[in-house]
C-alpha cells in the first residue's frame, strides 16, 4: 500500500500516513411475528466487529487517496465459534471537492444516507456490513447524489449470480427537499445451470418530497417524507410480470434522548416474488408484501454522540390487520468519528 501511494505525484506537504479505523456493533432484536403471514418470529443477537488498517495521502491538488484492508467478524450469542463468520474488507478510496469513490469491499457506513427498510431490512443490515463492488458519491450544501453496485453472488454450483445497482439523490433548499431512490436488482442462474432456474428482475423507484423542520420547531429533529413507490418484478422462467404501485409516508422525530419513527405504506403488495426467492432476491423488509403496512418505533437513546449510538427501541407493526412487535437494542461505535470534532451525532444503519 505504501509503495503504491508513493507512486502518486506528490509535493513536499503530501505525506503517506498510516490509517486505521474500526466499527463495533452490538445487536439484540427480538421479533414477535406469530400472527403475521409476512414475517417469522426470531431473535437475532450478537456482535459485529470490523477493524481496518491502511495508508493514504491528503493533497489539495491530487485529492485524498486511501488503501484500506481489514475484516468483518460476526459472532452470534449462544453459539460456538463455528457459527461465527469472517469476511474481507479491502477498498481503494478517492475524494476531492465533494466527490468520492470507493472500489472493493467497503462498509455500508460510507453511504451519505442510510438505506430505507424497503431496500434493506434491519435483519440483513446486521449481517451484510459491506458493499461488494463500487460506490460513487457527490455532496454539497445543496444536496447529494449516490450510486453503488453491490455484487452479491457469482454463478457457481452453490450460488446464483446476483447483484443490484442503487441510486439515490436529494436536493435541499432551506427546510424543503426533493429526492428519490432507484434500484435495479438482478438474480440469475447457477453455474452449471440447474434445471428450473430462471432470471428474475426487480426494479424499484421511489421519488419523494420532504420537509426538515428541526430548525423551526423546539425539537432536535423533525422530518417528513411523502413518496410514490413503483415496483416492477419479472420472473422470466415463469413468464410472469408484476407492476406494484403505492404511496409511502415517513416521519422522524427526536427530542433530547427520545425518538419516534413511523413509516406507512399503502398500495399494491410489493415483492410479489418473495414467496419463491425470499431475501435472495428481495433485500427489503418482507412486511411490504402487505397492501397496508405501518411500523411505529419508539426509542430511547442510552448514549449518543458523534462516534457512539446506543438505543433501545419498541417497534410495533400492523400489516393488513395483523399486529406484530419487536424489541431492539443496538450499540454502534465508529472509531474514525472520534477525531471529527464538528460531526453531527451518529445515526445508526437504521437511520435512528
Amino acid at each position: 500500500m505504501v509503495f503504491a501511494l508513493a507512486a502518486v505525484p506528490s509535493r513536499a506537504e503530501s505525506r503517506v500516513k498510516f490509517l486505521y479505523d474500526a466499527e463495533f456493533l452490538f445487536y439484540f432484536d427480538n421479533k414477535e411475528c406469530d400472527r403475521s403471514p409476512y414475517a417469522d418470529s426470531q431473535t437475532l443477537t450478537g456482535i459485529r466487529i470490523a477493524p481496518e488498517i491502511g495508508a493514504g495521502i491528503a493533497d489539495s491538488i491530487y485529492g485524498d487517496h486511501r488503501l484500506m484492508a481489514g475484516v468483518v467478524y460476526l459472532q452470534p450469542f449462544g453459539a460456538g465459534w463455528d457459527a461465527g463468520k469472517l469476511r474481507l474488507t479491502a477498498y481503494y478510496s478517492f475524494s476531492k471537492s465533494g466527490f468520492s469513490m470507493q472500489l472493493g469491499f467497503l462498509p455500508y457506513a460510507k453511504l451519505i444516507e442510510t438505506l430505507p427498510d424497503y431496500l434493506q431490512s434491519d435483519s440483513i443490515s446486521y449481517y451484510d456490513a459491506n458493499i461488494q463492488g463500487a460506490l460513487f458519491q457527490y455532496q454539497s450544501s445543496k444536496g447529494f447524489a449516490s450510486l453503488f453496485l453491490d455484487w452479491r453472488g457469482m454463478p457457481s454450483p452453490d450460488t446464483r449470480e446476483a447483484f443490484r445497482i442503487v441510486g439515490t439523490g436529494q436536493y435541499r433548499k432551506e427546510w424543503f427537499n426533493v429526492g428519490g431512490y432507484a434500484q435495479m436488482n438482478h438474480l440469475a442462474c447457477s453455474k452449471p445451470y440447474i434445471e428450473g432456474e430462471g432470471v428474475c428482475d426487480d426494479l424499484l423507484l421511489n421519488p419523494y418530497v420532504g420537509f426538515d423542520l428541526g430548525k423551526v420547531t423546539p425539537l432536535d429533529s423533525f422530518s417528513i417524507r411523502a413518496g410514490y413507490m413503483l415496483g416492477i418484478q419479472r420472473d422470466r422462467a415463469a413468464g410472469a410480470d408484476y407492476l406494484c404501485n403505492g404511496g409511502i409516508l415517513e416521519i422522524f422525530l427526536r427530542w433530547r434522548f427520545v425518538g419516534f419513527k413511523n413509516s406507512t405504506y399503502y398500495g399494491d403488495p410489493q415483492f410479489p416474488l418473495y414467496a419463491g426467492y425470499g431475501s435472495e432476491l428481495n433485500r427489503g423488509d418482507s412486511y411490504y408484501r402487505a397492501s397496508f403496512y405501518n411500523r411505529s418505533d419508539v426509542f430511547f437513546y442510552i448514549y449518543n454522540n458523534r462516534f457512539v449510538n446506543c438505543f433501545a427501541s419498541a417497534n410495533f407493526m400492523v400489516s393488513d390487520g395483523h399486529f406484530s412487535c419487536s424489541q431492539q437494542i443496538t450499540a454502534q461505535f465508529l472509531l474514525s468519528r472520534i477525531g471529527q470534532k464538528d460531526a453531527a451525532k451518529l445515526r445508526t444503519q437504521f437511520g435512528k
